[in-house]
This record gives structure tokens, sequence and C-alpha cells, in this order.
């Protein structure tokens, strides 16, 4: 069975959209602007003869990079601006996204391939060890103001602008409002400083350690939370919704 299915950069020849080509795990597929040599032909000037293979390896494939100049960049569309560079000559890079845009440079111009992985194989937990289960790296309450606000500081970066600044606080405070009609800079100041030792940047009260001073605290709490897909594009519906309960 398939894992992996590459979409070819659409062309003016293709009337009903880019074909697929479907890889079995084990299969491979070149690619270049040689027709000869490779499985998918990329008729660019600026695409190298042979410029690279994917392999399909189960539920992930890997890259390699015949390229003997150029650095290809693979994109997660769904990551918030999460890519990974392959460099001339690198072989087998593994790339762990379910859905990736490989970013080919040609002459001035930006080629994608896209590639899906939309096979998931998932360990069968039902005969698990006993004992007290393991807690959670992060645990937040997605009913609670403080999620509101994280999710507010990261809307425009999971709106489709991985570069966007942060919203500063006043900006935050009016796109809450409107489920939130007590929203004020102090109370949204309050919530970023309890998200920061929630989420462990800071040591929390119990300790005498006030511990380094944690300057771009935004930036800090939105890197986090979209690294470790803490708040998904899927929960920004809790923006118009009205927290039910204050923060703690």
């Amino acid at each position: 069975m398939y894992s992996i299915i590459v979409v070819p950069p659409r062309t003016t020849d293709d009337e009903h959209g880019a074909h697929q080509i479907k890889l079995a795990p084990g299969e491979r597929l070149a690619f270049g602007r040689s027709e000869s040599d490779n499985g998918l032909a990329i008729a660019h000037e600026g695409v190298s003869r042979k410029a690279g293979e994917i392999t399909a390896q189960g539920a992930f494939w890997i890259l390699s990079n015949l390229s003997a100049h150029q650095t290809y960049v693979v994109e997660n569309p769904e990551g918030a601006g999460e890519h990974i560079k392959v460099g001339p000559g690198r072989l087998d890079a593994p790339i762990p996204f379910e859905f990736s845009r490989i970013v080919l440079p040609a002459a001035g111009d930006l080629l994608p391939l896209e590639v899906w992985a939309p096979r998931h194989d998932y360990l069968n937990s039902s005969g698990g060890l006993d004992g007290a289960t393991t807690a959670p790296a992060f645990s937040v309450d997605h009913t609670k103001r403080y999620f509101a606000v994280l999710a507010a500081l990261c809307e425009p970066r999971l709106r489709g602008a991985p570069h966007a600044p942060l919203p500063t606080v006043d900006q935050v405070v009016e796109r809450l409002r409107p489920g939130w009609p007590a929203a004020s800079p102090a109370a949204v100041h309050w919530n970023i400083d309890y998200l920061a030792v929630k989420l462990r940047l800071k040591p929390g009260p119990d300790t005498a350690d006030p511990g380094p001073r944690l300057n771009g605290k935004k930036e800090s709490l939105v890197s986090l939370a979209l690294r470790f897909d803490l708040v998904r594009e899927d929960d920004l519906v809790v923006l118009g919704n009205s927290p039910s309960r204050a923060a703690r």
C-alpha cells in the first residue's frame, strides 16, 4: 500500500490540476529537468538535470538533494513558518511533516513540489503498563481566560503570517473584548505573567528564586505554544466565545 503522495508543480498543460504520484514504502522518485533520468521531470531551465530524490519510508519520507549548489527548503504549510533546510548534496534527510512543500529555487522562480504523508501508525495501548499515568508536559484549559489571551497572541501567525509581529496588549484587549467585555490591559498583563509561570518559562511564586529576567515574554510564549501545538488554528474559536471562568 502506498504511503507517500507527490503532487508535482502545476503547469499550463494541467487542465484538471496536477496529477499525483503514489509511492509505497521503499519506493523512490527521482526528480529533475531530465526526462530520461527522472521519474518526475520538471521542465524548467533553472532545475538541475538530476535535482533530487524522494523515498517513502512508511509513515514519513526522506529527501536527497542532488543539486551541487542549491539549498532546498521543505515547508510545513500548517506549521506557522516551520521549515527544514536541505543543503546541496545532502542525502536522506528525514522529513517529519504530514503535509510538506519542497521549494525549489530555479533561476529566479520558486517551484513548489508538494508531498503528502497521510499514513499514520499508532501504538496499540490497550495492553498498557500498570501504575500511575504520565503527567502531561503542558496542561492548559481551553475554557479559561489565560488560554484566550494565548490564542489571541498566536492568532496572526496561525492565520498564515508566520513572521507577523505579535499583537500589542491593547490589540489583544480589543480582540478579546467581544467575548470578555471587562478585558483590560492590566488583566491581559496578569494572564501573560500567569502563562509564563504555568508554562514554566518563569519560576512559580512558591520558590525563592525569581529566575532570570524574561525579556520578550510574549514572543517566548507564542514560540513555545506554536512549537508544541498548545494552540492550533481550530482553537481560535475561543476568541469568539466568552470564557466561562477566571484564569485559575
